[in-house]
C-alpha cells in the first residue's frame, strides 16, 4: 500500500488527517485560505473576483520593471513602463486579497541579462523591500521565482533562483518564497525538475506545481474529469511531489498554482494549431473545478489556484479557462463562489466514503465549532450519472442540504430524509452539501 493510500484510510483527530506511520503534515487549511485564482496585472477586477476567493496570483513580468536592461535602476512602486504596482496590488489588498506574485524573469532571454547572479539578487532584494509584509506598502505576501522558465537550462535556473531568493530573504524575511513550477523527474519546456533546488531548503518556503487533467496533448488537448482513473498526470504529479517533499524537505508547503478546464461556446477554426482542440462544457468546468478542490484538500496541499480569471471565449488550449467570459460570470463562477461562501470557515476532516459505485463523501468541520459539520457528496464518473445512496450519520442531526449552484442566486435546498440511522440522498455530478450537527 502506498504512502498516500494509507494516509487517507484514517480518521480525523482535530484539523489533521493523521496516521501513526506517517510524518507530520501541515494543518489542513481553511477553505477561505485554500481557494485561489490566477489574475493578471491591471486586467484583474478585484471587486468581482472577491466573490469567489480571497487569494490571488499574478503573472508579474520582470521585463516591465527592467526592460531588457536587467541591471536597470529600479524605481518601485513604478515599473519601467510606468505601471504603478502600488495601485495594482493595492486595489487587490483593498478587497482583502492575499497576494502571490509570480516573477516571470523568463520573458527576458538569457543572453540579454547583464549578470544572472547579480541582477537577480538585486531585483529580489529591491522587490521585497518595496512590497513585502515588512515594507511600508505591505502589498505582497508571497513571491514565486519564475513561472515556467523552461528556456533557461537547469544550471541557469538554479543561479537565478538561488540569488533572487537570497535577495528576497535579505529584503524581507517575512516574505514567503516559492519555486517555479516543479515536478519530480526531468525538466521540460514548462517545468523545472525539483532537483534544481535540491540543497537549497533555506532559500524557499513553498514548492510550486501546475497540473492539468489532460487525457491527450496536442492536437486535441482533451481534458477529463478529475477522478478519471485514465489520467496519468493530474493528482499523480502532486502525490509524487508530496513524497519528494516528505523525504527531502518535510517542513515545506506545496502550492498548486495552476489547474483548470477550457469551456467555450465556439468551435475552433478549421485550420491551424487548434483545429482539433476539444473543450468542455460550462457545466463540466463548474463541476470539475469544485470537485478538484476536494481532491486537493485531502492531500498535503496548502493552496490551489484556478487558471484563469477571465477569457474572451477563444476555442483553444488555455483560451477559455476563465470563471468569467468577457467578465460575465460562467456557471463555474457561481459554483466556486458557493463553495467559497459555504466552506470558507471549514477544513477537511476525513474521508467518509470514496467509491466509484456509491459516490464520494468528504467531511468538513468548522474552524471554531467542531459540532458544525458539512458533508459534501457527489458522483465521480464524469457521465452525469445520478443515483440514490444511503449512509449512516452516527447520531448527527440533519439541518439542511444544498446542491452546487450554476446560476446566480441562492443555492436550492434539497429534501433529504433520515431513515433509522441512515441518511438517504440523491447524488449526481453536482456536489451536494449536507449540513449536520453533532
Amino acid at each position: 500500500m502506498s504512502r498516500l493510500s494509507f494516509a487517507l484510510i484514517v480518521l480525523c483527530v482535530g484539523p489533521l488527517l493523521v496516521c501513526a506511520e506517517e510524518p507530520a503534515i501541515h494543518p489542513k487549511p481553511l477553505f477561505r485560505d485554500f481557494i485561489g485564482i490566477n489574475g493578471h496585472t491591471v486586467q484583474f477586477k478585484p471587486e468581482l473576483y472577491s466573490k469567489v476567493c480571497s487569494v490571488v496570483r499574478d503573472y508579474h513580468p520582470m521585463e516591465w520593471d527592467t526592460g531588457n536592461d536587467t541591471d536597470y535602476q529600479l524605481d518601485f512602486p513604478f515599473a519601467r513602463n510606468r505601471v504603478n504596482w502600488e495601485q495594482v496590488y493595492g486595489s487587490w489588498r483593498k478587497y482583502g486579497f492575499y497576494n502571490d506574485v509570480s516573477i516571470m524573469f523568463e520573458t527576458i532571454p538569457v543572453e540579454k541579462w547583464n549578470s544572472l547572479k547579480e541582477d537577480s539578487y538585486r531585483y529580489g532584494k529591491k522587490f521585497a523591500q518595496s512590497f513585502g509584509p515588512s515594507s511600508t506598502l505591505r502589498l505582497v505576501d508571497a513571491v514565486e521565482i519564475g513561472n515556467e522558465p523552461g528556456k533557461f537550462n537547469d544550471e541557469q535556473y538554479r543561479t537565478v533562483f538561488e540569488n533572487m531568493a537570497k535577495g528576497l530573504r535579505e529584503g524581507d524575511p517575512k516574505l514567503k518564497i516559492a519555486t517555479c513550477n516543479v515536478n519530480v523527474g526531468a525538466s521540460s519546456d514548462y517545468h523545472k525538475s525539483v532537483e534544481c533546488v535540491a540543497g537549497l531548503s533555506e532559500s524557499y518556503d513553498i514548492l510550486n506545481i501546475h497540473s492539468y487533467a489532460l487525457l491527450q496533448g496536442w492536437p486535441t488537448w482533451k481534458r477529463s474529469f478529475p477522478e478519471d482513473e485514465a489520467l496519468v498526470a493530474y493528482t499523480q504529479d502532486i502525490d509524487q511531489l508530496i513524497e519528494w517533499k516528505d523525504k527531502h524537505v518535510p517542513g515545506k508547503e506545496i502550492w498548486l498554482t495552476e489547474f483548470g478546464w477550457d469551456s467555450s461556446t465556439l468551435k475552433p477554426n478549421s485550420s491551424g494549431d487548434f483545429s482539433k482542440w476539444v473543450g468542455n462544457t460550462d457545466l463540466e468546468q463548474a463541476q470539475w473545478l469544485v470537485r478538484s478542490f476536494f481532491l486537493f484538500a485531502k492531500r498535503d496541499v496548502q493552496r490551489a489556484f484556478i487558471y484563469f480569471f477571465n477569457d474572451d471565449d477563444t476555442p483553444q488550449f488555455h483560451g477559455a479557462s476563465g470563471l468569467t467570459r468577457k467578465f460575465e460570470p460562467k456557471p463555474s463562477f457561481y459554483a466556486v463562489g458557493h463553495l467559497f461562501k459555504t466552506l470558507g470557515d471549514y477544513r477537511i476532516a476525513k474521508i467518509v466514503r470514496e467509491s466509484k459505485e456509491t459516490g464520494y463523501i468528504y467531511e468538513f468541520v468548522h474552524e471554531s465549532n467542531p459540532s458544525s459539520v458539512i458533508w459534501v457528496a457527489w458522483s465521480p464518473t464524469g457521465t452525469q450519472r445520478s443515483s440514490q445512496i444511503e449512509i449512516e450519520v452516527n447520531g448527527m442531526e440533519l439541518l439542511k442540504a444544498e446542491r452546487m449552484p450554476v446560476v446566480d442566486g441562492a443555492a436550492s435546498n434539497e429534501r433529504l430524509s433520515i431513515q433509522g440511522n441512515k441518511l438517504v440522498m440523491a447524488i449526481n455530478e453536482n456536489p451536494l452539501y449536507v449540513f449536520l450537527k453533532k
